[in-house]
């Protein structure tokens, strides 16, 4: 790595056993201490170091580093004014993501909210078309129509982010309604954030997803602040798998900043839906360094706790240690692989940046009405 050109990632504490210790709600007051001990579940990794291999583990942590660096560079970008509009950053949550896409096959589907970069990137759709339908440019993958909230790709059953908080449940419980009525073995998995859980839509989607056995995955991104409110001012518990004990719903919390943990879970409730006809609602304790768009100065949360959250249990630098640990890859290896994805991304800002905006021709196009129509 040229000197200079290191990047300064937060140090993670050792790794041993996986946490057992309960989940606090976020307080100003609260000493985090208890952060200390969410590690690293190491058998776990044995474990899954046989089941995947460590080609596939070094890419995962290649995929939590592209996208993490993406999202960088989109920031950055939304500074400069090239990105319009809305944009919610995934950073800090990568290990949801990349977990979730590793466990899951190609005829499985996913439906998502708007802070969607992550998942899109983590299913396989490319730096540069996410980044050019984030610029609102035609090689995007919306043709610039979509913008950061809707990015789509029916070629990898990527079926878009949803701007209406919490509404995407009922689409993802149709599409595994359409899976399990075609007789194929494939999950949709939907993501929501914690502050659409209190959304009719979701406990009224959730019902007949365990009344009908639909193959559904619902994973609530639990980054404890929803648009900005602390999940104990919103919630009347705050053990969100709570929530689907009135569907008989098979339901666990996960170390959402432990890849391992996720893409254990996630492949567990594929299995479950597949095998036994079971929806399961994972609910993935994470947590977002940014605040909740570009426009959220983040004033709700101390910049202490921020810090302590990077320094103790950042997802990256956790699966960066075990790889290194278990003598995978050097940190020089990984440090080009960082470099790589570094240049990948700044590559997919000027490819963005190049590429033309959609003809006004075509405003009109892709819609269920011809415009201009006749009220009459």
């Amino acid at each position: 790595m040229a000197k200079g050109s290191a990047k300064k990632e937060p140090k993670v504490v050792g790794e041993n056993k996986a946490s057992t210790t309960p989940f606090t709600p976020a307080r100003h007051e609260i000493p985090y201490d208890h952060l200390l001990e969410a590690k690293t579940d190491a058998r776990l990794g044995k474990r899954l170091r046989k089941e995947l291999g460590d080609d596939k583990i070094v890419a995962m942590f290649g995929d939590m580093v592209r996208l993490r660096r993406f999202e960088e560079q989109a920031g950055r970008a939304y500074q400069r004014r090239k990105i319009r509009g809305f944009c919610h950053l995934y950073i800090g949550q990568e290990a949801v993501a990349v977990g979730t896409m590793s466990a899951l096959g190609e005829a499985d589907s996913i439906v998502t909210h708007y802070r969607e970069h992550g998942h899109a990137l983590a299913r396989g759709l490319s730096s540069n078309g996410v980044m050019a339908e984030l610029f609102g440019k035609v090689d995007g993958y919306a043709r610039g129509k979509g913008g950061s909230m809707h990015i789509f790709d029916a070629s990898r059953n990527f079926y878009g982010g949803w701007g209406i908080v919490g509404g995407q449940i009922a689409l993802g419980a149709g599409v595994a309604f359409a899976n399990k009525y075609r007789g194929e073995k494939s999950v949709c998995v939907c993501f929501l954030g914690e502050g659409a859980i209190h959304q009719g839509i979701v406990h009224e989607s959730l019902n007949m997803a365990a009344k009908w056995r639909l193959p559904l995955i619902t994973i609530i991104e639990n980054n404890r602040y929803a648009m900005g409110t602390s999940i104990e001012r919103i919630s009347a518990v705050t053990d969100l798998t709570k929530k689907a004990v009135g569907y008989d719903m098979f339901a666990e919390s996960v170390d959402g900043q432990d890849v391992f943990s996720v893409h254990a879970a996630v492949k567990a409730a594929a299995d479950r839906a597949n095998n036994e006809g079971r929806p399961s609602f994972l609910e993935m304790r994470t947590y977002r360094y940014r605040g909740h768009s570009m426009t959220d100065p983040s004033d709700y949360r101390s910049k202490e706790e921020v810090e302590q959250e990077q320094d103790l249990r950042d997802p990256i630098v956790r699966l960066r240690n075990w790889i290194v640990a278990n003598k995978l890859k050097s940190q020089d290896e990984l440090n080009a692989i960082d470099d790589a994805m570094d240049r990948e991304t700044k590559d997919a800002v000027e490819f963005a940046d190049k590429s033309e905006f959609i003809d006004p021709s075509e405003l009109t196009t892709d819609v269920y009405v011809e415009w201009p129509f006749d009220i009459e």
